[in-house]
C-alpha cells in the first residue's frame, strides 16, 4: 500500500521561508516513498489540530507539522487522543523552535529538515497531558512564566529568541512570588514561588541547559520550581543556567523527576502556559504519556550548520548578560534590590 503524507504548514510562521521551499520539500518526500499533499492552516481556531485529526482518521501514515512550536502543539493535540496515531515529522519555521532543537532537526533550512524525515530515523517520544490538552515541550505556571505572553508576535518574528531575552530583561523587575500548591510523585511543594515548570526536553525557551539531564522517553517530567522572586537571585540563577546548568543543585530551586503533577493556586489566579501559549488556569493535572508518539529525528545528532547573524546576536546577548551580572558590585546589588522592593 502506498504510504501517504500530509504536510500541515503555517503560511505565516517565522519569516515565511517555508512557502518558497514547499515544492522541493514535496519532491524530497515523494522520493522517500510518500504520496504527499499539503494543507495551509487558516486563522480559524484549531485549524492545524482539526486537519491533523482528520488526516489521521483518513489513514495517513505520516503527518508533518511545518511551522513554529505552536503548530507542532496543535498537530499533536489532533493525533494524541487517537488509538491509532500516525508518525510525526517536524519542519521548523518558527522563532525559538525548542522541539526541533531538542531533536537536532536543522532549524535554519526547511529543506534540510525534510531530509531528516526522508532518512527514516524515529524516536518514540513522551508527551504531556494537561487536563484535556496535550503538550510536547513544557507546561508552566507563575508570574515568571507569563513573560512569554508579553512578547509581541511581530517582535518574535523579526528577532526570534533574542526577543525573549530583551523583553524578559525588561519585565523581570515585575516578577513576584505567589503561593502555589504542587503535588508530585515523591512529595508536595506548598509555598511561594515565582514559577514552576514541567519540561519534556532539554530545550526551554532556547536554553539548552535548563534541563541538562533530560530524557525524551523515560515517562518522567522534570519539575523545576523557582522558589525565589528576588530580582537579584533570579538573575544569578539565569547566569548559572547559562554557565552549564549549575542551577539544579541550588537551594532556591526544586529540581525533581515525576510522572504526574497536580498544580493548584492558593491566594491568587495562576495562569498555565502550555508550549508557550496560554492553556487555562489552575487547578490543573499533568500526566506524562510515555513513548506516546513516534517522531522523526536526527538521531545521529547532526549539528546545526547555519550560523546566522541572529544566532550571533543571541550568543552576544547571553555573554553580555552573564558578564554584566558577574561584574555587579555589592553597592549595585543593594540598589537593584531596593528598586525590586
Amino acid at each position: 500500500m502506498q504510504k501517504r503524507c500530509r504536510i500541515i504548514y503555517n503560511p505565516t510562521s517565522g519569516r515565511e521561508a517555508l512557502k518558497h521551499d514547499l515544492v522541493e520539500i514535496l519532491n524530497i518526500l515523494e522520493r522517500a516513498g510518500y504520496e504527499t499533499s499539503a494543507f495551509a492552516t487558516t486563522p480559524e481556531p484549531n485549524s492545524a489540530k482539526n486537519e491533523a485529526m482528520r488526516a489521521a482518521k483518513a489513514g495517513f501514515s505520516l503527518i508533518i507539522a511545518a511551522g513554529g512550536d505552536g503548530t507542532i502543539n496543535e498537530v499533536v493535540n489532533g493525533i494524541a487522543p487517537l488509538k491509532h496515531r500516525p508518525k510525526l515529522g517536524i519542519i521548523p519555521a518558527g522563532t525559538t523552535n525548542d522541539y526541533a532543537r531538542a531533536l537536532k532537526i536543522p532549524r535554519e533550512s526547511p529543506i534540510e529538515a525534510a531530509k531528516v524525515i526522508a532518512q527514516g530515523e524515529t524516536v518514540k517520544m513522551d508527551i504531556g497531558q494537561a487536563n484535556d490538552k496535550y503538550f510536547v515541550n513544557i507546561a508552566a505556571g507563575g508570574l515568571l512564566s507569563e513573560l512569554t505572553y508579553s512578547v509581541p508576535s511581530e517582535f518574535k518574528t523579526l528577532f526570534g529568541y533574542l526577543a525573549y531575552l530583551v523583553k524578559g530583561a525588561e519585565l523581570l523587575p515585575r516578577v513576584k512570588p505567589i503561593k502555589m500548591h504542587l503535588e508530585y510523585d515523591d512529595g508536595v511543594f506548598d509555598d511561594k514561588a515565582s514559577m514552576f515548570f514541567l519540561a519534556l526536553t532539554n530545550s526551554v525557551g532556547g536554553f539548552e541547559q535548563i534541563v541538562p539531564d533530560a530524557s525524551l522517553d523515560d515517562g518522567k517530567f522534570t519539575l523545576i520550581v523557582v522558589k525565589t522572586g528576588n530580582l537579584i537571585e533570579i538573575m544569578r540563577l539565569i547566569t548559572m543556567v547559562l554557565n552549564g546548568g549549575k542551577h539544579i543543585n541550588d537551594p532556591r530551586i526544586l529540581y525533581v523527576k515525576t510522572a504526574k503533577v497536580v498544580a493548584k493556586s492558593v491566594d491568587s489566579k495562576m495562569m498555565i502556559n502550555i508550549d508557550g501559549e496560554y492553556g487555562g488556569d489552575a487547578p490543573m493535572k499533568f500526566k506524562n504519556l510515555k513513548r506516546h508518539i513516534e517522531i522523526f529525528a536526527n538521531t545521529k545528532d547532526i549539528p546545526d550548520r547555519a550560523i546566522t547573524e541572529t544566532k550571533e546576536a543571541i550568543d552576544d546577548a547571553k555573554k553580555n548578560f552573564v558578564d554584566g551580572v558577574q561584574e555587579l558590585d555589592s553597592d549595585q546589588l543593594l540598589e537593584l534590590d531596593k528598586d525590586d522592593k
